[in-house]
């Protein structure tokens, strides 16, 4: 009645263009574009449903931040894939990510994204960045790197939990600096490892790269929970698995307002996949916040993180 959302985006009214529906068949029907924006753990149940009532020719974009993660190869998955594999016959499927904090972004502040995309008709990549640029305040460019883009997605938010961690211990910009360099060259060092050649070095100074990083870094939802988690713990311990666990939760119901952290999450099937494949000390930083995050160790370890990193090679 309102047209607004108002739990998220109190006081801004949407777009006439935006119409709600409850039903899901009734939505997708005929859909040519779907834009998927939601946990991605719903995505089993609703996809079926989706793929029956969509045009054989659609296409998706995908704005989740997360990775999918296959218990038997040990390895990440990307969501974008996880969606093309369920929606079958040819569908492809490209990513949205920036540094894109909904409020700003709705009050028409001045943004960037990265449209990351390979639509096997050559023009359906620019057709589909002009249904998202909106100039003069959001802007879009395109690039082909898909895996990388999607996963600096996801991984950015691991590296903004020890950015909490940092700000809730009271140390500054300097340090922050330090954990953000080393993060964005571990966030590229995992990019390369599993996502193979296809991934493009230029990929990490877009929007989706260092300019996400950043804002995550400095005022996304990973980071105020993280420094929330690091204002409650002693600089001598965080409590064993189980506290780490239920302080998590607590956390994320009083200050998220409903709202779902990413980064724990991203950050446990980080770990697996490293601990699988016994590369955890070549990612010290990761490492060291889940351990922090879920094992209990000190919250000021965090610079052990940042100091043990090796040169970066990009």
């Amino acid at each position: 009645q309102q047209h607004e959302n108002v739990k998220y985006l109190p006081g801004i009214r949407l777009p006439s263009n935006i119409v709600a529906m409850p039903d899901l068949a009734t939505a997708a029907q005929g859909a040519t574009l779907l834009v998927f924006v939601l946990p991605h753990q719903f995505l089993p149940k609703l996809l079926p449903i989706i793929r029956q009532h969509a045009h054989p020719s659609c296409r998706g974009v995908s704005l989740i931040k997360g990775l999918d993660y296959d218990e038997d190869k040990k390895v990440p998955v990307l969501i974008s894939r996880s969606i093309e594999k369920a929606m079958g016959a040819g569908f492809q499927c490209g990513v949205l990510m920036g540094a894109n904090v909904a409020n700003e972004v709705a009050m028409g502040q001045l943004c960037e994204s990265t449209l990351a995309s390979r639509f096997a008709v050559e023009d359906m990549n620019e057709q589909t960045r002009l249904v998202f640029d909106s100039p003069p305040t959001f802007h879009v460019r395109h690039i082909t790197d898909v895996a990388g883009a999607e996963a600096c997605g996801a991984l950015k938010n691991v590296v903004a939990l020890g950015a909490g961690f940092v700000d809730g211990l009271g140390l500054g910009g300097n340090t922050k600096a330090a954990l953000l360099r080393v993060g964005l060259h571990e966030i590229a060092k995992f990019c390369h490892h599993f996502f193979g050649d296809g991934v493009q070095d230029n990929t990490f100074t877009e929007s989706c790269g260092m300019a996400d990083l950043i804002t995550t870094c400095y005022g996304g939802r990973n980071r105020k929970c993280a420094e929330a988690f690091a204002k409650e713990s002693s600089s001598n311990s965080s409590g064993n698995s189980e506290s780490c666990e239920s302080k998590w939760q607590r956390i994320e119901t009083d200050l998220l307002n409903g709202q779902k952290l990413q980064g724990t999450l991203t950050a446990k099937e980080v770990h697996m996949t490293l601990q699988s494949r016994q590369l955890l000390h070549e990612f010290p930083l990761m490492h060291t916040i889940y351990q922090i995050a879920f094992q209990g160790r000190p919250v000021l370890s965090i610079v052990d993180g940042v100091v043990v990193a090796p040169t970066p090679r990009l």
